[in-house]
């Protein structure tokens, strides 16, 4: 007999984001259908979201809504937020799983002032001194975990070996990938390529998973599938990760100009609709969304500030992947035995958040 999943509860920033409350509420509707373990906690502005819910014609009773009085803009300092916005959505929302009254927080809001607010209010686990933005990508031979990905722009090689760990047990957890690949992200395959911090990471890496699973990898390799794991400081992260949704938009243009040039060619679109149908199901951004920080004492997924509901979904079905498989209290366990093993120091990190 099947076992029951275990009940889940999810706080919704539900004023962060392009699109708030209106996708998160979308969004919370398709998970609540599908995963009828998981119960969703809407934080916000009380009147805001009783309207939506109302312009919506969904029933409030499905969910809990919890307030908040205030709301960080999607430009606002990140210090500026963590200062002055103590009762904001985001806020609130964790401090909710600080408390231990969710299990998880999803947010489409200010990137900067949700990893400052998690850092702050939930802390790192030990053996962890920074938290990294992580998140899976489609490739040739199935996915990948790739982080940092904006969460840390300048790094030391510490960092990048602790951001490898992460990325480890999460594919390990996860993935169920037993002995992943990890690749460095680097402009050369061969070790003594790449700058002093690249250099000096592999060998911190290769020390701690014996070499015989840490490659350095090349920007195509990745979306070829070639390694299980992608680690690289986050502005090197951002950076990619932001090239390649260009090039993916790019190539849908493309394909609809030359679609559209003439006759012959919006027949040949006809001909073409399943293969391309499947192709766009496939490669949909949206089925990607929900990036995870990794470190933190307590499960928070962000989401793109764009996402509509379909994305923000895929968002909440993140949260839901780290709270089933308690890839941060993994991360807690296997960090400092792994650095142990190799007679090597943990990283401070900064404990249970108090």
């Amino acid at each position: 007999m099947i076992e029951a999943p275990a009940p889940v509860r999810i706080a919704l920033d539900a004023m962060g984001g392009d699109h708030a409350p209106r996708s998160v509420i979308e969004g919370a509707v398709q998970a609540a259908a599908e995963f009828p373990h998981a119960s969703f906690v809407l934080v916000g502005l009380e009147e805001r979201i009783r309207a939506e819910l109302s312009a919506m014609k969904v029933d409030s009773g499905r969910f809990t809504l919890h307030p908040a009085s205030q709301v960080v803009a999607m430009d606002e300092k990140p210090s500026v937020a963590l200062r002055s916005k103590k009762d904001s959505s985001l806020r609130v929302g964790a401090n909710l799983v600080r408390e231990k009254t969710v299990d998880a927080l999803v947010s489409a809001g200010n990137t900067g002032a949700l990893m400052a607010t998690a850092k702050f209010v939930l802390k790192t686990v030990p053996g962890i001194d920074r938290p990294a933005i992580a998140s899976i990508l489609p490739t040739q031979r199935g996915r990948t975990l790739m982080l940092d990905l904006g969460a840390n722009v300048d790094c030391t090689p510490t960092h990048l070996l602790q951001f490898a760990l992460m990325g480890h047990v999460y594919a390990t957890t996860v993935l169920n990938i037993p002995k992943p690949r990890i690749g460095l992200l680097n402009i050369g395959e061969e070790e003594m390529k790449g700058n002093e911090l690249v250099r000096e990471a592999g060998e911190l890496i290769r020390k701690v998973f014996l070499g015989d699973t840490v490659v350095n990898v090349e920007g195509d390799g990745i979306f070829r599938g070639e390694v299980d794991v992608v680690v690289c400081d986050g502005f090197v992260g951002n950076v990619s990760l932001k090239s390649t949704e260009g090039v993916a938009q790019l190539l849908t243009h493309s394909l609809k100009e030359e679609f559209g040039r003439s006759i012959w060619t919006k027949l040949g679109y006809l001909c073409a609709r399943p293969v391309l149908r499947a192709f766009k199901e496939k490669f949909d951004h949206r089925r990607y969304n929900g990036a995870m920080l990794l470190g933190l004492n307590g499960v928070v997924v962000k989401s793109h500030g764009s996402a509509d509901g379909e994305a923000f979904y895929h968002a909440i079905r993140a949260a839901l992947r780290l709270t089933s498989h308690s890839v941060n209290d993994r991360i807690r366990e296997e960090a400092p035995r792994l650095l142990r093993t190799q007679g090597m120091g943990a990283g401070r990190g900064e404990g249970e958040a108090s």
